[in-house]
């Protein structure tokens, strides 16, 4: 069975009359009437305006909702009363009936079919997981580049300090050949420039390979 699909304002309408039909061909608008007049739709649909509809009237929803007797409202009827724009009612023999926002077509075609709401919990779940596992994944990247990251830098630092650590060695040697301080400062400033040079050169050689 076709069910209709209506775009208004850059979202999508379905056809609340098709679904109904596939519970009474004869009584759409019956069906449609009868999940509407219950306290827990209108309050769902309440919701959604609240959430969507800056101009829902919601003293004409409470007044709906206190009306003694037992709950009957119309689409048409609840359109005009509380200026709700999730449901739409277009007249005409072709492409007319109750049309609603996908979000409480969803919920029209729940209270029809238990099937209809299983398979949507089920679905909603395998959306949820994959969400989970996609954010899990990226996190684990994450982690590895940081681990990277800092290993190369480790390895940076070990690279340029280590050398420069053989200094302290260096000065002890010429202390012990009874070089003066002045003497012994103008040699492990040339020994560290050669050093660094060294490191500099290393390190572009080793860039150009990567």
């Amino acid at each position: 069975m076709d069910i209709a699909v209506l775009t208004h304002k850059r979202d999508d309408y379905i056809s609340l009359t098709d679904m109904a039909i596939h519970r009474d061909k004869t009584e759409a608008r019956t069906v449609i009437s009868n999940w509407m007049s219950t306290y827990y739709t209108l309050e769902y649909l309440a919701i959604w305006e609240d959430f969507h509809n800056p101009n829902f009237n919601r003293l004409e929803y409470q007044s709906v909702r206190n009306e003694p007797g037992r709950l009957i409202i119309s689409p048409k009827q609840w359109i005009e009363r509380t200026n709700a724009i999730g449901i739409i009612s277009k007249s005409g023999r072709y492409g007319g009936g109750i049309f609603a926002h996908k979000d409480i077509a969803f919920e029209f075609a729940t209270w029809l079919s238990a099937k209809f709401k299983f398979y949507l919990v089920k679905e909603f779940q395998r959306l949820k997981e994959e969400e989970v596992s996609q954010q899990s994944l990226e996190w684990n990247l994450q982690r590895t580049l940081s681990k990277i990251n800092y290993r190369i830098h480790t390895d940076a630092i070990k690279e340029e300090i280590i050398p420069l650590s053989n200094m302290e060695s260096i000065n002890a040697l010429l202390i012990r050949q009874g070089l003066p301080q002045g003497e012994r400062l103008m040699q492990l400033n040339s020994t560290a420039i050669t050093q660094m040079k060294s490191l500099t050169t290393t390190s572009t050689t080793k860039q150009l390979n990567f």
